[in-house]
């Protein structure tokens, strides 16, 4: 069993990243296309992840975690990032879920939940966006009608991920349907083994990004009278929005990050590589793009590492995770494209030796493309891929008549 060390010092989380990269090698990437393929991470990897330490590290230890400072699980998901599985979904799992109901959960739920979650056994996933609301929570419409002591749920959410396999889904929903906005909403963890519920993988012209969704699967969940305990109510009756304003700070981008897009540094790498005595770099159109390719990760790992220290130094923030998190994607959308421009015809080949290239050209259509996905529906978000990569074909004349 792999081990945390306690102190808080610095060479204590070089250490934890040298044994976090060698679990993400030995035990992640040799099965990530395999994930990839079959649409969900195999369980064990989460009781592995649990056991090694890498869930929910910074949950106090009486719940199960190790007490930890969260740089810690920064680590974890930065060595995920390094092999390209950030899809994992451990993220979304350790820093928003487990938290929030440590934090608003009553002790019953705590006791009952965060243990399970710390070791793996109970993996939660993240079902907010709706069709016709997107990601305005204001907007949801999925109901919570209490009826006793349990609640009627009906409704549909969209683009969430990491829901196969999940036990619970933290959930956003209108409990107070002729309430006023922003005083009729309540979280609930919402087991997703209830009858009435139902999966459904979208139909993505491209999928993953945001960093947690479960090996690039979007699913949309159908809610059917489906009778949720009370008891998994968090946070109180009706205060949803003042949860929901915390966690969509810490989900886009507050917390911030140390780790740089290492992917973007390995690619210009591969670019000025020769083979056959020729290397992309020779070209002095590429070389421009490799200048602005490496400005906008440079300028987007700044805007990561002041809210890094934003967070860690307790300081005031309002738009700071927002503005992160567009920049992120925005610019991650830009430089997939540049990749486009100065690798495409090459890595299009089945040439092994530009198999990272391919590699490296994906991770940033996934993290970022389908991450911009406005208004949460399937056809905007294939229009945008149209429109911005060229793609080619049937896909583009489908994307054209959605115009």
């Amino acid at each position: 069993m792999l081990t945390i060390p306690r102190t808080l010092f610095d060479e204590d989380h070089a250490a934890f990243r040298d044994t976090a990269l060698r679990f993400m090698e030995q035990e992640v990437a040799p099965h990530h296309a395999r994930w990839e393929e079959q649409g969900h991470v195999d369980r064990e990897i989460w009781t592995k992840a649990g056991a090694a330490g890498f869930l929910c590290a910074s949950m106090p230890e009486e719940y199960g975690g190790v007490g930890v400072d969260k740089r810690f699980s920064m680590v974890v998901m930065e060595e995920g990032a390094r092999i390209n599985a950030s899809g994992l979904g451990w993220g979304l799992h350790s820093e928003i879920v487990a938290p929030y109901l440590l934090h608003y959960g009553s002790e019953h739920l705590k006791q009952k939940y965060l243990p399970k979650m710390a070791s793996g056994e109970m993996i939660g996933a993240i079902a907010m966006t709706e069709p016709a609301a997107g990601s305005d929570l204001q907007g949801v419409r999925t109901t919570a009608v209490k009826d006793g002591d349990h609640y009627v749920v009906n409704g549909q959410k969209m683009w969430v991920g990491s829901s196969h396999g999940a036990d619970y889904s933290w959930t956003i929903l209108v409990t107070d349907p002729k309430g006023e906005r922003h005083k009729n909403l309540s979280w609930m963890m919402i087991p997703m083994n209830l009858p009435g519920i139902t999966v459904t993988p979208m139909d993505l012209l491209a999928t993953g990004g945001e960093g947690g969704s479960g090996c690039g699967v979007k699913n949309t969940i159908f809610f059917d009278n489906v009778r949720v305990p009370a008891e998994n109510l968090v946070g109180g009756e009706n205060n949803g929005w003042k949860v929901a304003t915390t966690h969509l700070e810490v989900e886009h981008g507050g917390m911030g990050r140390m780790a740089d897009r290492r992917v973007v540094y390995e690619f210009i790498d591969l670019c000025k590589k020769r083979e056959d005595g020729w290397a992309i770099a020779d070209e002095p159109g590429a070389r421009e793009e490799i200048v602005n390719l490496y400005i906008e990760s440079e300028i987007t790992r700044l805007f990561a590492t002041r809210n890094h220290w934003l967070s860690h130094a307790n300081q005031p923030r309002s738009y700071e995770g927002s503005q992160y998190s567009l920049r992120r994607k925005l610019s991650g959308l830009d430089m997939g494209e540049k990749m486009v421009r100065m690798a495409g015809p090459l890595v299009l080949t089945k040439d092994k030796r530009w198999a990272p290239l391919r590699s490296s050209i994906e991770y940033f259509q996934r993290d970022s493309i389908t991450a911009l996905h406005p208004g949460a529906t399937t056809d905007i978000q294939r229009v945008i891929m149209s429109r911005r990569l060229g793609i080619g074909g049937r896909e583009r004349e489908k994307a054209a008549n959605l115009r």
